[in-house]
Order: C-alpha cells, then sequence, then structure tokens
C-alpha cells in the first residue's frame, strides 16, 4: 500500500504523515490539511459487501492513516464502535417514504458526529504515541450543537488530554444545551459564546493562528489541536459510513453491481458532505451529491452561482447543527476545483476573511456539476416532519427534514430517480420541541423533557440512555464569555 501523506490547502510546504497532521489539527499557514493524492479501492466494490462496520472501517480508513500499524488502527477501531452505540449495525439504513435513511445517530451522544469522534480520541492518543510528544492536547472546539456533547464524551477523562469547548449560549436546542453543560470529567471545559456559531468558530480558529499565543502555550507544557472537521481525524472516519450504506444497498438486491446513487446530507459546515465527495473520489459509486441548507443558506448560493457571500442576515432556525455562515470544510472542496491551487485558495480565504465574499473562477464552476443545492424554510421543515410521520410513522429530526425536503424539490426539478441515501444526522429525541410541534399543537405546555416521554410514546422506543437522566443530572459548566474573551477564557482554563 502506497504512503498518504498530507498537506496544508494554503502552501506547497513539506508532506506530513497523518498522525502529525491529525495532532496538528489546522495548518500553521492557516489552511486545512488535506491527502496529497486520493486512495482509491483496489478491489472491486461488492467484494466488501459482507464487511462489518469495523472491518470496513479499517479496510477504508487503512488507506488514509498508512503511518498506523494494523494492530494499532484496530485496536481504535474496537474500542471506537464497541456496546456504547445502541445497535451493532453502528450506521442502520432504513427505507421509509422512497429514500433510505442512513441513521447515523445511534451513538452515545444521538448525532452523527459519534461516528467519528468516537474513534478521534484514540486516534489523537496513538499519534501522539507514535510522534514522541511530550506535551499535554488541549482540544479546542466550537460547535453548533452536536461536535461539543460527542467531542465531551469522547476525551472525558482521557488522559494527557484536555477539552475546551465553545457553543452560541442561545443557539443550540435546550437538550443539546444540557447534554454540554452537565459533562462530568475533571478535563472537560464548557462555555457558552454571547454569539452564534460563526463567532465561536473564528475565534477558536484565531487561536489556532495566533502564533504568539501558541508559543506560550508551548512553553506552559501544552499543544492545541482540534476536534471539529477542520481536523482531518475527524473526517476520514466519515467516508466510511457512505460505502457502508451503499454496501448495505447492494447486499439487500435494492441496487445493482456498480449501480449510482444519489446522498443527501444537511450541510452546515461541508464537513459531512465532504466525506461523501470523498468517497466519490475513492470510486464509491456516487450519481449527485445533494446539499441540503436551511435559511442560512450560504452554501445552495454557492452551489448554484460560484460566488460565496456570508454576507447576509444571520437566522436562529428549528435545525441548529446548520445555522452556519462560514463553512469551514469548503476550503477542502475549493482546493481540489482548483486542480490544487494553493496560491488562489489563499486569496480566497483573504477575500472571505477581509470582504466576507469570494467568486471561483469558470473552470472550477464546471466542477460544481457533482452537486446539486437546495434549501429550506421552518415552516417546511415542519411540515415535512409530519408528512413523513403521517406517511410512515417514522418520526425524523429537523436537519434529516430540511435533507428530506430539499430531496423531494430535487427530484421534482430533476425527475432523477436514482435510488438515494440521506444522512439523518440527529435523532427526533434530541429536538423533542421542534419535532412535537410539527406532529401536534397539544404539546406546546410541556417541556422539552417532558416531550422526551410523549416521543417514546409515538415511537414505542426507549428514551435513549444518553438523555435518560440528563434533566436530573447537576449543571457543572456555567461560564459565558463575549467571542473577543476567547483567548483569556483559555488561558485562564491553562493556568489553573
Amino acid at each position: 500500500m502506497e504512503k498518504c501523506f498530507y498537506k496544508s490547502t494554503r502552501s506547497k510546504k513539506a508532506k506530513i504523515n497523518a498522525s502529525e497532521a491529525i495532532i496538528k489539527g489546522l495548518a500553521d499557514d492557516g489552511g486545512l490539511y488535506v491527502p496529497m493524492e486520493f486512495p482509491v479501492l483496489d478491489r472491486p466494490i461488492e467484494k466488501l459487501m459482507n464487511m462489518n462496520y469495523k472491518e470496513l472501517a479499517f479496510y477504508i480508513m487503512k488507506m488514509y492513516l498508512t503511518d498506523f500499524e494494523e494492530d494499532e488502527l484496530n485496536e481504535c477501531i474496537d474500542k471506537a464502535y464497541d456496546e456504547k452505540f445502541d445497535t451493532p449495525l453502528i450506521a442502520p439504513v432504513v427505507e421509509k417514504v422512497g429514500a433510505n435513511f442512513l441513521e447515523l445517530y445511534h451513538g452515545p451522544t444521538l448525532a452523527f458526529k459519534d461516528m467519528a469522534l468516537s474513534i478521534l480520541p484514540h486516534l489523537l492518543k496513538t499519534a501522539s504515541r507514535k510522534i514522541g510528544l511530550d506535551k499535554e492536547i488541549v482540544i479546542l472546539t466550537a460547535t453548533s450543537g452536536d461536535t461539543g456533547k460527542a467531542a465531551l464524551e469522547g476525551f472525558a477523562n482521557v488522559e494527557g488530554i484536555k477539552i475546551i469547548v465553545f457553543f452560541p449560549e442561545d443557539g443550540v436546542s435546550e437538550i443539546q444545551k444540557r447534554q454540554m453543560i452537565t459533562q462530568e470529567g475533571s478535563n472537560t471545559f464548557v462555555i457558552g459564546i454571547k454569539g452564534n456559531f460563526d463567532d465561536a468558530q473564528t475565534g477558536v480558529k484565531k487561536i489556532f493562528g495566533d502564533t504568539e499565543f501558541n508559543y506560550e502555550i508551548n512553553q506552559r507544557g501544552y499543544i492545541f489541536s482540534s476536534a471539529n472537521s477542520i481536523n482531518v481525524g475527524r473526517l476520514i472516519p466519515q467516508i466510511v459510513y457512505y460505502f457502508y450504506a451503499y454496501l448495505n444497498l447492494l447486499k439487500e438486491g435494492k441496487i445493482q453491481k456498480n449501480e449510482k446513487i444519489n446522498i443527501v446530507v444537511p450541510t452546515g459546515n461541508f464537513g459531512n458532505i465532504l466525506a461523501a465527495y470523498y468517497g466519490k473520489k475513492m470510486g464509491l459509486p456516487v450519481n449527485k451529491l445533494i446539499c441540503a441548507s436551511n435559511e442560512n443558506n450560504v452554501l445552495y448560493d454557492f452551489i448554484n452561482t460560484g460566488v460565496y457571500d456570508r454576507k447576509r442576515e444571520f437566522k436562529k432556525t428549528i435545525s441548529p447543527s446548520m445555522d452556519i455562515l462560514v463553512s469551514s470544510n469548503l476550503e477542502r472542496f475549493l482546493y481540489e476545483l482548483s486542480g490544487q491551487d494553493e496560491e488562489l485558495i489563499k486569496d480566497m480565504m483573504k477575500k472571505l476573511s477581509e470582504d466576507g465574499r469570494y467568486e471561483i473562477t469558470d473552470k472550477m464552476k464546471k466542477g460544481l456539476s457533482d452537486f446539486y443545492g437546495g434549501y429550506t424554510n421552518d415552516a417546511k421543515t415542519y411540515e415535512t416532519i409530519k408528512e413523513v410521520y403521517e406517511d410512515s410513522g417514522y418520526l425524523i429530526d429537523p436537519h434529516t427534514a430540511v435533507a428530506y425536503a430539499v430531496y423531494k424539490k430535487y427530484k421534482e426539478d430533476t425527475g432523477d430517480n436514482t435510488k438515494t441515501v440521506i444522512a439523518s444526522t440527529a435523532s427526533p429525541f434530541k429536538f423533542t420541541r421542534s419535532v412535537m410541534k410539527a406532529i401536534s399543537d397539544d404539546f406546546g405546555s410541556m417541556g422539552d423533557f417532558e416531550l422526551v416521554k410523549e416521543i417514546s410514546k409515538l415511537t414505542e422506543l426507549e428514551v435513549p440512555k444518553g438523555i435518560k437522566d440528563l434533566c436530573k443530572k447537576d449543571i457543572l459548566h456555567k461560564k459565558t464569555c463575549e467571542s473577543n474573551e476567547i483567548k483569556s477564557v483559555i488561558s485562564e482554563i491553562l493556568c489553573e
């Protein structure tokens, strides 16, 4: 197997191996690490059909993490995909209302982020050992709701690692917030930002780019890393479940050998759909990647015009994990579209930072044909949740509803009947108020945790372990700050 090396999207600096890329998270020049060459399948895809999730994870991830020994990677995978998931399938595919829902929420925090954040702590620890790192790793993460809890869950009480999570104080669901602020673990720190997710994400990215502060932190015996999908160690595990979904359809006879599928992803930071795009580059038979946005539809505009413009009103929606105007992972896609032109990427990212806008070249625009962009508003999201439930008895969360609504619009626009997989990114139990409001007006007076019980009755499913006694847990994290205080908060934590 050929070695897979990584480099920044913004410079031609020397290549590094996977371990170093995972430890660093973000490149020194502010760029994102990308594989210098994409690995491709070394056998016909149908030969993978009988692999279980762990076996497939090893096969796909070994192509990217070539400096990991086989036993090291297998140990990481075994520790990640164990009984913390409520099904041995890990990511089942459920056929409802004419689509195949890839359920990515069976992990401990009920969201797709568990799929990668269950393994990232083990990859980081292994990478740290491999490169002989003598510093304590400090995970800095901004979250729009789901990454935060999944990262906290994964890194809690992991020796040699601290994790600091920043989230928009008024920009997540009540259950998402409660999951984070009740997190146990002496190495966990959760801070509410008085602002939106973009404020939190921008503040955290500035820390990574602050050379002087990083030097100061290094002198204290720490090194910063990230659990966001800007970390390639978060992104690579996400590729696995798209192959897994395809192979499930193949195994069940729903598609034929080499038949292409569509993949629909509710998208905010562009990481989850980028993983599907990487899968396509590896040889996954994909027809169209359907990027579904809510009213913060900056990606919809980009895919349809080639112009990225974050200068617009930020809208708080019922699909809060997608309430994002600066999609960090788009930079990796731009890098591929540009023919790996580091200077062009650097220039576009500078324009985004200074002017809030950039436009890609005509040549790059042709590469957008792999994608379809659509968006929907809250009213349509409510309507879609109700429609799917009444048609099939299947309850979906608001993010998955955005995806299904956009998929229906795509079919109307194109007449395309290609078999389709929809990434179902969160459990309806995580967004009780929005889900139950969509179903009926009868639940308006109930609190979020009362509504958990109502959803359990409706679906005849047990309340997931991850939120069963959440309302009884003590609030352990009460700190809030302005976005311009992030550096001082981090400094205060690390000087304790």
